[in-house]
C-alpha cells in the first residue's frame, strides 16, 4: 500500500476506534449509492469490518477510480461482514427517494449475519433499527466502516447499471449510471423514458408529459 493510502486508512480507522473504545463490539457502517440518478435502483450496504489490515486503498468511493473500487470491494468482502439491499425504481416512485434510501439502509443492516450493537450512517438521518444509530454527515470521508459501505454500494449499483445498459442500450447507462448527464437527457428527449426510469423525477416526468402530448 502506498504511504498516502496507509495514512488515509489510519485516519478513517481512528474515527471508528473512538466508538470501539466506548464499548461497542460490533460496529457497522452504512451508506448508499444512487440517490440522484434518473433511473435504476438505490443500493445500500452495511459493513462490519472484522480485519483492519487492508492491503489496498480504502476511501470515500467518490474519490476512487472504478478499478480501485473493484479491488477494494473484493478485499472488503474478505475482511468484513456485508449486507446489501436494492430498492427499485417502482418503490422509489411510490414512497419517494428519501424514504426509499432509508428503507434500503435498514434492509442492508438486517441482512448482516448478526445485528451490530452500533450503526454509523452516512448523512443526517438514520433508518429505523432496534440498535444504537449515529448519523454522521460526510461519514464516507470520515469513517472506515462507512467508507467500506460506500464502496460496496457503489460497486454493486454500477454493476447493475451495466446490466441495464445491455437491456436498454439507447440510454448509455454503462457510461453515466443513470445520472442526468447531457447525454442521458438527450436520450430521454429522443426516446422517452424506459422501464427503469424514475417517473417521479422531474426530467423523466417532463419527458412523459411531452410524449403524452405528442400522442394526442
Amino acid at each position: 500500500m502506498r504511504k498516502e493510502s496507509a495514512k488515509r486508512l489510519q485516519l478513517l480507522l481512528q474515527h471508528d476506534r473512538r466508538f470501539l473504545t466506548q464499548g461497542f463490539v460490533s460496529l457497522a457502517g452504512v451508506d448508499e449509492a444512487g440517490r440522484g440518478p434518473l433511473a435504476g435502483p438505490v443500493v445500500a450496504s452495511a459493513v462490519v469490518v472484522r480485519d483492519f489490515s487492508f492491503s489496498c486503498r480504502i476511501d470515500d468511493s467518490k474519490r476512487m477510480t472504478p478499478p480501485a473500487r473493484e479491488k477494494a470491494y473484493r478485499e472488503i468482502l474478505d475482511r468484513g461482514r456485508v449486507g446489501v439491499a436494492v430498492v427499485g425504481h417502482e418503490t422509489i416512485d411510490r414512497i419517494n427517494i428519501y424514504q426509499a434510501t432509508l428503507l434500503a439502509m435498514r434492509e442492508a443492516v438486517l441482512k448482516l449475519p448478526e445485528m451490530p450493537d452500533g450503526v454509523l450512517v452516512d448523512g443526517p438521518k438514520v433508518p429505523a433499527l432496534e440498535t444504537k444509530r449515529f448519523a454522521i454527515v460526510n461519514g464516507d470521508a470520515l469513517s472506515l466502516s462507512i467508507a467500506c459501505a460506500s464502496i460496496v454500494a457503489k460497486v454493486v449499483r454500477d454493476r447493475l447499471m451495466q446490466e441495464y445498459d445491455a437491456l436498454y442500450p439507447a440510454y448509455g447507462f454503462k457510461k453515466h449510471k443513470g445520472y442526468g448527464t447531457r447525454e442521458h437527457l438527450e436520450a430521454l428527449r429522443r426516446h422517452g423514458p424506459c422501464e427503469i426510469h424514475r417517473k417521479s423525477f422531474k426530467p423523466v416526468k417532463m419527458s412523459l408529459l411531452r410524449y403524452a402530448r405528442n400522442d394526442q
